[in-house]
Formats: structure tokens, sequence, C-alpha cells
């Protein structure tokens, strides 16, 4: 195998013609200069320099190596430059996938606060729900994925999460718990209890229901059969200000989480706290690898105080 150190010393001999002055210039011994020479021609398996007396030039062989070494070593301190830089933060990409409501509470917050901190870190953002956005990240087609997780619904708002192990390969930062509300029409029965008031989702039992992603339409069903029915849901999207829209134009009530309320104006309709309570885990997934490259790490550091704020 050649040695990048090996090259610089032959470019050396090759620029002053002789061991001794290469040595000067490499700030090294004369003999050290002839032991790695050595050392480079066993590598290649031929000669690479002619001696004749106090003259030396190089074979046919050791021109072609003195060719390539000068784009070799260029291109081996470009690439340590670059490698610096990242490691400095000074530069570096982030490719980061967020399920909606985390990309327009959490990652505007904290990827602000990151550009202000390191200009040269870049971040590229892909919307994703659980468990796609997981695949993503395990498949290497991202760095940091936001994922959530709800509490099984026990009937007594119960913290235990479910899928519980299902993350034991990432490195886990856990960003907010977020509590789901109910949202009614504003002019329907339960809209005056408002949000410093509570109801039980069996007082929804007889209403039809929007309900919004795959994940969180299993989830409502899930809390829904907890509480002795079955949700009638006349309505599915996965966007949230739709489910918003719908409820406002009195077609249903629905469950939504705090967070995805945040950034939607509920015109027509009216937030519920909902007894017992049901919680998501919001998190920041990554590879233990990843958990290590600075731009991660920074990003992750970000997304939580971006998460304290909202929380």
């Amino acid at each position: 195998m050649i040695e990048a150190r090996h090259l610089r010393v032959l470019r050396a001999v090759a620029a002053t013609g002789s061991f001794s002055a290469a040595g000067r210039e490499l700030g090294c011994t004369q003999p050290a200069v002839s032991q790695q020479m050595k050392a480079l021609e066993a590598s290649v398996g031929t000669p690479l320099l002619i001696r004749s007396g106090r003259e030396m030039r190089l074979t046919q062989a050791g021109e072609a190596l003195v060719r390539h070494a000068a784009g070799i070593l260029s291109g081996l301190t470009a690439a340590e430059e670059e490698v610096a830089a990242i490691a400095g933060l000074r530069a570096g990409r982030v490719r980061l996938v967020s399920f909606p409501s985390g990309s327009s509470t959490l990652v505007p917050t904290a990827l602000a606060a990151l550009r202000a901190a390191h200009p040269g870190t870049r971040v590229s953002l892909e919307e994703a729900e659980p468990p796609k956005s997981v695949e993503l990240l395990r498949e290497g087609d991202c760095d940091i994925a936001l994922a959530f997780r709800y509490e099984r619904a026990t009937g007594t708002g119960g913290g235990e999460q479910a899928g519980e192990g299902e993350w034991d390969d990432l490195v886990v930062r856990p960003l907010l718990t977020d509590r789901l509300v109910a949202l009614v029409p504003e002019r329907h029965r339960l809209a005056r209890t408002g949000p410093s008031g509570s109801v039980a989702i069996g007082d929804l039992a007889a209403e039809p229901w929007i309900a919004g992603c795959p994940r969180c339409r299993g989830q409502l069903i899930q809390v829904c059969e907890s509480a002795g029915f079955t949700p009638r849901i006349d309505f599915a999207t996965d966007d949230y200000p739709a489910v918003v829209g719908l409820v406002g134009a009195g077609l249903g009530v629905a469950v939504l989480p705090q967070l995805a309320i945040e950034s939607v104006r509920p015109r027509g309709a009216r937030m519920v706290t909902l007894e017992p309570a049901v919680r998501r885990e919001i998190v920041a997934l990554t590879l233990p690898d990843l958990a290590q490259v600075p731009a991660v790490s920074a990003t992750l550091e970000q997304l939580g105080r971006a998460a304290a704020r909202v929380g």
C-alpha cells in the first residue's frame, strides 16, 4: 500500500535530486529519506530511482508515480481541510426528517438557532410520519428523524409507552410530552367546557369523527375502544389544517396532539381537555455513529432547546 508520507519523500527527492537535499527540505536525515524510499519501492514492487554516483534520476515507474503524486497529495490536503471544517462546525450537512406538526413548531426554532451559531452547517428537511421516518433513518436516507409514540390506552392515563423496544438500536433524545386534546365545533354542546374544563372521551361516543394520520388513527381507535365504543370515522386526512377545517365546518369531532394545533388557527372549532389524559412522547432519533458527528450533535442540541421552549 502506498503511503502519503512516502509520496511526499519521493516528490522531494525528484525535485532536489538527492536524498540529503530532500532530507533538508523535509526536515529529516538522509538515512531516513533512504529508508522511506526503500519502503516505497517495496510497496510498489519495482525500482523508482536509478542511482549513479552522486546523481539520481527517476525510472519510468518513478516518473509515473511523481506525476500522480501531486493530485493525490493535493486531494488528501483538501480532504483533511474539509474534515477539519466539518469537525469544527464550519461546514457540514444534516438530513432531517420530521412529522408535520414537528416541522411547523420545533424545527423552525431549532434550525434558526443552529444557523445563527454555525452558519456553515446546512440542514435539509423532508416530512414523513413514523414509522416511515424511522425506516429512512435506518436505511441511511437521513441523519435525524423526529418521531413520536403514544402511551398505551389503559383507561387510567397510564404512562407506559406503546412500542417499547422499537428504538433500542437508536440514540433516543427525548424532546417533550405532547397531550392530546379534543376539537369540537364552536356550537357543539361541549364547546363551552373550554380548555380549562375537561370531558371524557366517552362523551363523544355518538359523534362523527375526523381522524388523522394512520398511526394517530390507530391510537384514536384504541383509546375509544378502551372507553367502551368504536368511533364512527367519517373523514380521514393526514393534513392537520384539514382536520381543523372539517371540525370547524361542523362535520365532526377530532382528537389532535396539542402540538399540532400550535401552528393552526382553529376557526370555528374549540379545544376541550380530555380526561383521562392521553399523551405522546416526541423524540429525536439518530444512529449511534451519527450521534458523534458534530453537526448532528449540534442539531440535536438545538431541537432539545426548541422543545424546552414549547414545553
